[in-house]
């Protein structure tokens, strides 16, 4: 099975190397096209896959097709490859905003697609996607779909209509979550720790109680208050955040980018 990449930034690295590493596929399998000839320079030295200029060649020669170029490139990229796509071939595409009704408009032919919203955190093995997929698609297709993304990180099923939802609630939260650290980090270096050390407590608690959470499947409100003891440090920090407007500013973040993807 052949696997192309139209589209080899940071997603397709991180998919990419999870595929490579889980032993999903060998780098014999995986063929990928950019712009630029650095780009493709560079993958081929850090992954050894087959690269080349030509989008048409990708899509020709691939069982499996990842469109991993940016949304505002579709209307680009898909005629130029249309003709070229077998015609048995599964297409992912992990653009925000494209829904598969576009995409098929794109393509003007029945097509084999699926939608994928993974995140950053794939880069090391720890992404979150969700998954969804059009009428064409067998069960087996999805399964061998499925076990491709699972090679980065979480995945789970989920109708379009949520699709965007989990563009803001993982998609995009990745760098709230950095701004977050980021803040912990400038209010320990403001009482005296080094910088360095503070960015390392910082990424620490927040892997920490991710994994908590995970792990006991408590509610998060649940481990907050058990952080939190009677007139402690913890309560009068929980409480400016409160009076600062921390819970509805993230949720208004979330809701933000639901309702820019819509607009894409």
């Amino acid at each position: 099975m052949k696997i192309g990449f139209i589209g080899l930034g940071n997603m397709a690295k991180a998919m990419i190397g999870g595929m490579l590493e889980k032993g999903i596929a060998g780098k014999e399998d995986i063929i990928g096209s950019a712009k630029t000839a650095a780009t493709l320079e560079s993958m081929k030295a850090a992954y050894g896959i087959e690269t080349t200029l030509d989008n048409k060649a990708v899509a020709a020669g691939s069982d499996v097709l990842i469109l991993a170029v940016k949304p505002q490139f579709f209307g680009e990229v898909i005629p130029e490859i249309r003709d070229a796509v077998k015609e048995d071939a599964l297409i992912i595409s992990i653009a925000a905003g494209k829904t598969i009704e576009d995409i098929e408009a794109l393509f003007d032919k029945d097509i084999k697609l699926i939608r994928c919203m993974p995140n950053t955190p794939a880069l090391v093995g720890e992404g979150c996607s969700g998954v969804c997929q059009n009428g064409k698609v067998s069960e087996e297709e999805m399964t061998k779909c499925m076990e491709l993304v699972r090679s980065f990180g979480l995945a789970e099923e989920v109708p379009e209509r949520l699709i965007d939802a989990v563009a803001g609630v993982s998609g995009c939260s990745p760098a709230y979550v950095f701004m977050f650290m980021e803040a912990l980090a400038d209010g320990a270096v403001e009482a005296g720790m080094p910088r360095k050390q503070a960015y390392t407590f910082a990424a620490q608690a927040v892997m920490g109680s991710a994994k908590l959470m995970l792990e006991t499947g408590k509610h998060p409100g649940e481990l907050k208050d058990m952080v939190c003891s009677p007139a402690g440090t913890t309560i009068e920090g929980v409480r400016v955040l409160e009076e600062k407007g921390f819970r509805g500013a993230v949720m208004d973040a979330v809701r933000a980018t639901v309702e820019k993807a819509k607009k894409m």
